[in-house]
């Protein structure tokens, strides 16, 4: 008989993930540990601020690519609302393509969803101490970034929201594929479009795939 879990201990943690799958897989991995238990569920942004604004986590997993209100808009929330609530990015998204951008959001820790099981699990514990967790192939890259030159790329000029259009533009998405998955009307992507192509000095969304192929952004 699986003896129960020490309640006085327990990291309360809240996953917000848009496939319900994977968030039952996650909780299968979690209830396996003796001090974490997955006491919330959303399936998009707007409804987990309702829930961490109704009831208290010690840990939010949260995936960038929520329906409605981006992961990363979702951080920036949480972090000025809560700031002592840690927030942990697990992403199908590489390392190279948001890590950097979420750690200085503040998040506490970025993961790929393929990580192992045990890593994930040091990285909520982690989280949940007040600690940031940074892996290795993460670790080097922030290396590189405080050790670059000073002239930044040009993906580092764009704004969150610009960044976000421009690698969904790079990856093929059309103008109202964007728009419908981020909730914002054609015109204002459009608007977006025209923004990131002057200030990266292109012309067209080929130039963008390129220039992301070539800096890791998108495989």
């Amino acid at each position: 008989m699986k003896a129960e879990k020490n309640k006085t201990s327990l990291v309360k943690i809240l996953v917000a993930d848009d496939h319900t799958l994977f968030r039952e897989g996650l909780k299968k991995i979690l209830s396996a540990t003796p001090d974490l238990i997955v006491t919330g569920e959303s399936s998009t942004g707007n409804d987990l601020l309702r829930k961490v604004k109704k009831d208290s986590y010690d840990v939010v997993v949260l995936d960038i690519a929520m329906p409605g209100k981006h992961g990363l808009d979702v951080l920036k929330e949480l972090r000025l609302r809560y700031p002592n609530l840690p927030v942990l990015i697990l992403s199908m998204y590489p390392e190279e393509q948001y890590g950097v951008r979420v750690l200085k959001a503040g998040a506490a820790g970025y993961l790929t969803k393929g990580v192992a099981p045990v890593e994930l699990i040091s990285a909520i514990r982690t989280a949940a101490r007040g600690r940031k967790y940074i892996g290795g192939s993460l670790a080097e890259k922030l290396a590189s970034e405080l050790t670059r030159d000073v002239t930044d790329p040009l993906h580092q000029q764009l704004s969150d929201r610009e960044y976000q259009i421009m690698c969904m533009l790079a990856g093929g998405a059309r103008v109202r594929d964007i728009a419908n998955e981020l909730c914002l009307n054609s015109t204002t992507v459009s608007t977006y479009r025209a923004r990131i192509l002057e200030k990266m000095g292109m012309k067209t969304n080929s130039e963008l795939t390129r220039y992301a192929i070539e800096h890791g952004l998108i495989g």
